[in-house]
């Protein structure tokens, strides 16, 4: 039985309703985001592959499970008939992960599945392409030498932000409920915040990868969705355990959709708009945050204006990052870094000024800003920023980026702070600009606080409507 709903517009939550009601089926909903792909993926470029005949073919397993489970005859899985994308960073079997890289030779076995597949698998996802990444993940636009420039669904000429660009724009327009993002400075939470949909970095190791990524201990793998509810979801099956990853947590069964709507009354909030040395956030952001900071007071906490109290650790984040890139490139052939986003040459020059005892020393200022935080969170539960301290700007191929380190990171000081601290941090869509463009609060919780951080995110959303631009894009 089809809905008249456009299957491609529900949630995760919706999708799993209408299965267990019968109104509607895991086909129906992945031919309606197939569609939605072929209509909007040729002007957003948020795919770099997608397959229908493989996704068809999990959604018609899926639909015999959903009809026996009906039936009275069988369990079913969290994600069961669900649509989800995979990163181009993220291992899968039988597709490429090129990493948006020419340097990496898609004629090979892909015969392994990073964890977070195998899991969303195991649960039943129907899983159903790839979507596009800057080179390697290395900066926080969407666009590579290979696949090209991801846009905005809420303004075309305008990028989605990055690493994990192709995930947000095709949540945000339709194309899939959910998408596995990486986030090593922020790269699930800027596209987030660029394209107006809900998005977490759960604590460091709570999801397992492999392999790890080359940029050490800053990046985790976390969900994006087009409700907090749905976040909660998709976290209890990317958290399931994976022996591969040694630096993975204990593994926590819990639902993190238990306790999501029990609000914030009682909780002690610190709102922090500018992290006490930000220096150049956007005005329209700006009020939009402290707005959204505001109503946490009327739903019952106790907000404080405050700094945390830490400086500015740009310069640990940005010469960890830059070894990073260094050691990408010292595993090339001079040919292969010939084809590299001019971007990555830089960083990784960068990345070999840095010595031995300077890595040294960085590692233990990282570890100071860690333990500062630690404490910090025994006085306030939750700590609430602007998500990016600006709304989206224009997109561009990469040999026209300028390279230079004030434009590095400059522009999202709120997001990587909490990479090298390695805390949970959600974002939530709080209003747009006059221009139109999705701007965004950041919820910061203590380590291991990720279903604090969900169940605050899901307080202000229920607080405020929201609508996604899929009528922008059709527009244009």
């Amino acid at each position: 039985m089809s809905t008249t709903t456009n299957l491609a517009d529900c949630t995760a939550t919706e999708l799993l309703n209408l299965y267990r009601t019968g109104q509607a089926s895991p086909v129906e909903a992945t031919q309606a985001v197939l569609a939605r792909v072929s209509e909007l993926n040729p002007v957003l470029n948020a795919f770099c592959i997608v397959d229908a005949d493989r996704a068809l073919a999990a959604a018609q397993a899926s639909e015999a499970r959903w009809q026996k489970a009906r039936a009275g005859g069988g369990p079913l899985d969290l994600l069961d008939g669900v649509p989800v994308s995979i990163k181009d960073l993220i291992l899968t079997k039988g597709w490429p992960t090129l990493r948006g890289s020419r340097t990496v030779d898609p004629k090979q076995a892909w015969e392994v599945d990073a964890p977070v597949v195998a899991r969303l698998k195991e649960a039943g996802a129907v899983l159903f392409g790839k979507t596009n990444t800057p080179e390697f993940g290395i900066k926080g636009t969407t666009d590579n030498t290979l696949t090209g420039v991801t846009v905005n669904p809420w303004n075309t000429k305008m990028t989605p932000g990055g690493s994990s660009g192709g995930a947000a724009a095709a949540v945000a327009s339709g194309m899939g409920p959910l998408a596995v993002g990486t986030d090593g400075a922020g790269s699930v939470r800027i596209p987030s915040s660029f394209c107006g949909i809900p998005g977490l970095k759960p604590s460091f190791g709570r999801v397992p990868a492999f392999p790890l990524s080359p940029f050490g201990t800053v990046a985790h793998l976390g969900p994006h969705a087009r409700s907090v509810e749905d976040l909660a979801l998709m976290l209890g099956v990317m958290s399931r355990p994976d022996a591969r990853d040694w630096t993975s947590l204990p593994y926590d069964p819990r639902d993190y959709r238990v306790g999501l709507h029990d609000g914030v009354r009682g909780l002690r909030i610190a709102f922090s708009p500018d992290l006490g040395y930000v220096k150049d956030v956007d005005p329209e952001v700006a009020a939009s945050v402290r707005r959204a900071a505001e109503s946490f007071a009327a739903l019952g906490a106790q907000v404080d204006e405050v700094a945390p109290g830490f400086a500015n650790p740009e310069e640990i984040t940005t010469k960890l990052w830059f070894i990073g890139s260094y050691s990408l490139i010292g595993n090339m052939t001079p040919e292969q870094v010939a084809l590299t986003d001019p971007a990555l040459r830089w960083q990784a020059e960068q990345g070999s000024k840095v010595s031995v005892l300077e890595l040294q020393k960085l590692t233990l200022r990282r570890g100071e800003l860690g333990a500062f935080m630690r404490q910090f969170h025994q006085r306030y539960d939750l700590l609430l920023t602007p998500g990016v301290s600006v709304p989206a700007f224009e997109a561009k191929p990469p040999e026209q980026w300028e390279l230079k380190l004030e434009k590095f990171l400059g522009w999202t000081p709120f997001s990587f702070p909490f990479n090298l601290t390695q805390q949970p941090a959600a974002v939530v869509p709080c209003g747009l600009t006059r221009a139109g463009l999705p701007m965004a609060l950041q919820i910061v919780g203590p380590m291991h606080g990720d279903a604090l951080v969900l169940r605050a995110a899901r307080a202000y959303e229920a607080s405020r409507e929201w609508r996604l631009p899929v009528a922008v894009v059709r527009s244009r």
